[in-house]
């Protein structure tokens, strides 16, 4: 069977132009990038030049990038490094009801340990008001957190609208950018922001490596001690072959961002149509602001594991959210906010698309799908109620 994949907002292969390049520094470019002999410094040269290379990417300058384990940590560092380097200018904090857990977690501990947060609402669409991004602002609001593009409905934010805000309060702004590097173009200028998270394995790098942008002149508390790496602000020996790869890999992901977007856009498009022609689905998420590669919807009387499964059975691979909560039995929390009864919420469907996908696995999709849906409806009680009551 070949197996389609359509889970790339979870993670995406590891290409071989990625692949190939990080391999020499698994052996012959072993070296540790904090030595100073000449196998150390070829291990600096190399972790320089990836960093040159993601500082080119978000238009930021290589000083200003830092390397992490992943989105995960970025997030957890932005939040916590700037909380508690700012404390001293107050303790609130605004950021949206649909982020990450990544955010909205840390932002849970944050409260635990003295701060206060303030978590925006969103939209039908899963978009948030500048003007309440403006509202919320206090004289004691120290950071701005709001996620370029959510990971599961796709909606896109007005970063730069909100960053310009959070300047013109003087409030440093951090915007988690996972799901947007190499789907829509990023420039840490252009969106006025001051600190920026991403992950490598989402745009074709390896897993566990990701980098935080810190704009120069942000008060940013060091994140792991124990050693001068990363400037003094994470200790810790470098994971030279993943930085290698997160280097090309974004090299990668940014060339050509339009034309691939376009190709994307156009099969997402399709898949949107066509899903939405089975009865009781609707499209979550902004119809036009979104990621060119996401479609989420809600079908109405069946239960979004038992869907899944069902694909999973017929070679396609998707998600019903975040990979990330993917063991929870919860409703997402981003459909409840905008709106979706549990009920509903709890029907989801995400296919995320990259530019490996193609018309050939869009077709087969939309052949699957519908007789899965039906099977699954009429094992449904709550299918079964509901035709019961409209035929009386």
């Amino acid at each position: 069977m070949n197996r389609i994949y359509m889970d790339n907002a979870g993670t995406t292969p590891t290409s071989p132009e990625v692949l190939a390049k990080m391999l020499p520094y698994f052996g012959e470019c072993f070296g540790n990038a904090s030595s100073i002999h000449s196998t150390g410094r070829d291990a600096r040269k190399a972790l320089e030049e990836a960093r040159r290379k993601v500082a080119d990417a978000l238009g930021a300058k290589p000083n200003e990038i830092y390397f992490t384990a992943g989105g995960s940590e970025s997030d957890n560092w932005a939040l916590k490094g700037s909380a508690f380097a700012r404390q001293d200018k107050g303790n609130h904090i605004i950021t949206s009801s649909i982020e990450h857990h990544a955010i909205l977690h840390t932002c849970e501990w944050l409260e635990k340990h003295g701060f206060e947060v303030t978590y925006l609402p969103v939209d039908e669409y899963g978009r948030v008001d500048p003007a309440d991004v403006e509202k919320a602002i206090t004289d004691k609001t120290i950071l701005i957190s709001i996620m370029a593009a959510n990971n599961e409905i796709g909606t896109l934010q007005p970063i730069p609208e909100i960053g310009k805000i959070a300047h013109a309060h003087g409030i440093p702004f951090h915007c988690d950018a996972v799901q947007a590097i190499g789907a829509v173009p990023v420039n840490v200028n252009d969106w006025n922001v001051d600190m920026l998270s991403l992950s490598g394995h989402k745009f074709h790098g390896p897993k566990g490596i990701g980098a935080l942008y810190v704009r120069t002149g942000t008060k940013l508390e060091s994140f792991v001690h124990g050693g001068a790496q990363e400037r003094g602000r994470r200790a810790g020996t470098e994971n030279l072959p993943a930085i290698v790869g997160l280097g090309e890999a974004i090299t990668l992901a940014t060339q050509n961002i339009e034309e691939k977007s376009l190709r994307i856009m156009q099969m997402r498009d399709r898949l949107i149509e066509n899903i939405l022609k089975i009865p009781y689905t609707r499209l979550n998420g902004h119809p036009m602001q979104r990621l060119p590669g996401n479609v989420n919807v809600s079908i109405q009387f069946i239960e979004g594991e038992a869907l899944l499964l069902r694909l999973d059975l017929a070679g396609i691979a998707a998600s019903s959210g975040s990979a990330c909560t993917s063991g929870s039995l919860d409703p997402s929390h981003v459909l409840l906010a905008i709106g979706l009864p549990h009920e509903i919420a709890h029907g989801s469907l995400r296919l995320s698309l990259s530019d490996w996908n193609t018309e050939a696995d869009v077709d087969e999709v939309l052949k699957v799908l519908p007789g899965i849906v039906e099977n699954l409806r009429s094992m449904s009680p709550m299918w079964d109620d509901f035709i019961s009551k409209n035929n009386q």
